[in-house]
């Protein structure tokens, strides 16, 4: 018992570092819009999202983690299911960290279910897998960027219609002080919607270990549980502060040129979409949602604004992720097994 809650402690602390690489990776998501407009410079920009980062725990009830920590059926009195969950985070990981060195912007969620999935068919088969909470999951994939284009392409429409008789420069300079207020909004649902998929992990390699029952919900005013919550949320803003600058720059500057009004428009619709995700529980991609908002403001002015070559490119590695991470996960956790 002594030696599987060692494992159990390692893996809570392999699960705040991947915390931080998600708040790493994912930076962009949050600021890459106030970036290419140059409303924030790059290193004001990273600790303003972190700030958001911090303080979503206060404003999103723990839906999201309960989602993930019940995407495989866990039988606490089984001691395996701890080396399972950490084969995902492994198998998260490495892909989260070759997605990194490569500059695409691929889900850390997505990354860690597919590790779930992976690690969990290569101990028990597909039956220890809830195929309910994957899918819901899975049907988001095609439908947050479609929500997010859709979204970013509206309200660009309907702030131009309301601003168009105004000077260029006039809704230039009232949009880089709304553009702030935009990027808040994303960072908080950014925050509110990852944090949690750590905080699902952690929970379930608790109820693995028999420390939690499965029933076991997160709350800040429930101590044994608050710390969870707390941690999950300072690591992902230690992530956040020090984001990756390659796929800030696909984000930003690849897609498609943005002014201050478009990143506006493109955060907003990305704030939007990610309020409602977290609010039904369901894991989106971050990534997803602000990449189909940003090509979503580019397509309104012209469809050629947007470098469809390079969404092609951040589309494909969408598509490989959860197969690609619970590839790698099956891998570490047969390996886990030989040791």
């Amino acid at each position: 018992m002594e030696a599987l809650w060692l494992v159990v402690i390692v893996s809570i602390i392999i699960a705040l570092i991947f915390d931080a690489i998600n708040g790493f990776h994912d930076a962009a998501n949050s600021i890459a819009t106030v970036v290419s407009t140059r409303v924030l410079s790059p290193k004001v920009a990273v600790w303003w999202a972190a700030f958001f980062n911090f303080i979503a725990m206060f404003v999103f009830p723990a839906k999201v983690a309960d989602t993930i920590s019940k995407i495989v059926f866990i039988n606490p009195a089984d001691g395996a299911f701890v080396y399972v969950a950490l084969a995902a985070l492994i198998g998260a990981i490495i892909w989260d960290l070759i997605t990194w060195h490569w500059g695409l912007p691929t889900s850390s969620s997505h990354a860690l279910i597919g590790g779930l999935v992976g690690a969990g068919l290569a101990y028990q088969g597909i039956k220890v897998i809830n195929w309910e909470k994957v899918g819901k999951t899975v049907e988001f994939i095609p439908l947050a960027p479609l929500i997010g284009l859709i979204l970013g392409a509206s309200i660009m429409i309907m702030v131009y219609r309301i601003f168009r008789r105004w000077r260029p420069n006039r809704v230039d300079r009232l949009f880089r002080k709304l553009q702030l207020v935009s990027a808040a909004l994303y960072s908080l649902g950014h925050g509110g919607n990852d944090a949690q998929k750590t905080m699902g992990i952690i929970v379930a390699l608790l109820v693995a270990a028999g420390a939690f029952d499965k029933g076991t919900e997160l709350s800040l005013t429930d101590f044994s549980t608050a710390w969870i919550i707390i941690a999950c949320h300072t690591a992902m803003a230690i992530g956040t502060a020090f984001g990756g600058w390659k796929i800030i720059k696909t984000m930003g500057m690849s897609i498609t040129k943005l002014k201050p009004v478009g990143g506006f428009c493109a955060e907003t619709a990305g704030a939007t979409s990610l309020f409602f995700a977290t609010h039904l529980g369901i894991p989106v991609s971050t990534t997803h949602i602000i990449t189909g908002a940003i090509a979503g403001v580019g397509s309104t002015s012209r469809l050629s604004a947007v470098r469809w070559g390079v969404a092609a490119r951040i589309v494909w590695a969408w598509i490989v992720t959860i197969p690609a991470s619970a590839f790698i996960s099956a891998l570490a956790f047969k390996t886990l097994q030989v040791f």
